[in-house]
């Protein structure tokens, strides 16, 4: 029933299908809260509300609830309240996206051990608070990290390491549909289509909306928000990364020097923070990047060169980082004068060097023949009393 015009209400009457696993209402006009019934889908499996004008907060399940959620969108509606707590008891959640909504609070940290087949997390453009759990890093599976546009402050967990999914490139989820695995259902039969997963990335600047590709794009987006302190190195051990956004936060201190070990990366925006430092030289080691900001900084120095960084010449990507120099930018001409200064200096102190040198050699030399050679030291004896016996005369 998705992508039409159906409008109105959603009744209490649509709970009465018992049997439905597979539910698809995404992109028409349904407005107004969801019936108490509605979490009482004991087969569904997989549920798109998502781009609606549905309201009202999620209700907690009744305590019998048996979830076989896998796939579950709201995105794109007016719902509010907490994380939706009745995602709790649904173990085989894959994907959760409810961005785009007013829900706000605190993220719950039992995400981290209660929903251990998360692959894709998409919570952005809400109103959450606090800190962003530790207990994340525990999602092994985890492949999109999507909690932009909140209001989160703290700094980014070092633990973020830990995410095995953004360190090593895995299996696709949408594979072919002859070797994807047979489903059973929770009433013993098989499952016979593959619900169409699909979530909306920002993505080099701009919405989009990925399906069979999903499995292959892996990031992380924090933008957004109200972050500190630095960006942890450890994020640089997350190697399967397509794309990093951490952009307007408060982050500062330097880039990960080690950000070139990031070798999958296509997107990658660090732009208004509080970073200072130089750029660090194995950004140039990134081959597939295609996007590049970190404009609106404190950063200072060269701008690396070669490779896949000399492809990007719009100026505007290092903007307003006022002790930057290089191409794009301006030329680098006080660091291209620095040689030679230094090298005028290295000769002027060589030079001084060896006059000293000279004299000391001279002076030791000149008193070692007056002191080993009898005759010198008489006629040098007889030349200052010459000279007294003359001032004396002349007085």
């Amino acid at each position: 029933m998705n992508d039409n015009r159906i409008s109105g209400n959603i009744h209490a009457t649509f709970c009465g299908l018992a049997s439905l696993h597979d539910l698809d209402l995404s992109n028409n006009q349904f407005n107004g809260q969801l019936p108490s019934c509605w979490w009482e889908f004991k087969l569904m499996t997989a549920m798109d509300l998502s781009n609606n004008s549905f309201s009202g907060e999620i209700l907690t399940a009744m305590a019998d609830h048996n979830c076989s959620l896998d796939s579950f969108h709201l995105a794109g509606n007016g719902f509010t309240g907490a994380f939706p707590p009745l995602l709790q008891d649904c173990k085989l959640l894959a994907t959760v996206d409810i961005g785009n909504n007013q829900f706000f609070g605190g993220i719950p940290a039992w995400i981290g051990s209660q929903l251990p087949s998360l692959k894709i997390l998409r919570l952005g453009s809400n109103n959450f608070t606090g800190q962003i759990p530790l207990e994340l890093s525990r999602l092994s599976q985890l492949q999109l990290l999507n909690m932009a546009n909140n209001s989160l402050t703290g700094s980014i967990p070092v633990a973020f390491s830990n995410l095995t999914s953004m360190r090593h490139n895995l299996p696709p989820l949408d594979g072919p549909r002859d070797s994807a695995p047979l489903q059973i259902m929770p009433n013993g039969r098989p499952k016979v289509d593959q619900f169409p997963e699909r979530v909306n990335i920002s993505w080099k600047g701009r919405e989009q909306t990925f399906q069979k590709s999903i499995g292959l794009i892996t990031g992380i987006d924090l933008s957004c928000n109200r972050l500190t302190e630095n960006i942890p190195e450890e994020l640089t051990y997350l190697e399967a990364l397509r794309f990093l956004n951490l952009s307007r936060n408060d982050l500062s201190g330097s880039i990960p020097a080690r950000i070139g070990r990031l070798e999958l990366l296509e997107f990658l925006d660090l732009s208004c923070n509080e970073l200072s430092g130089g750029i660090p030289p194995s950004i140039s080691n990134l081959p597939a990047l295609g996007v590049l900001n970190l404009s609106n900084n404190h950063l200072q120095g060269r701008i690396p060169t070669g490779n896949q960084l000399q492809t990007l010449a719009d100026p505007s990507i290092y903007g307003n980082n006022l002790g930057l120099c290089g191409f794009p930018l301006s030329p680098c001409e006080p660091t291209l004068g620095k040689g030679t200064e230094d090298h005028t200096e290295l000769i002027d102190l060589g030079l001084c060097y060896s006059v000293i040198l000279g004299v000391v050699s001279g002076f030791w030399l000149w008193f070692g023949a007056l002191f080993f050679l009898e005759q010198w030291r008489f006629c040098f004896l007889r030349s200052v009393d010459g000279l007294g016996i003359k001032i004396g005369v002349t007085s």
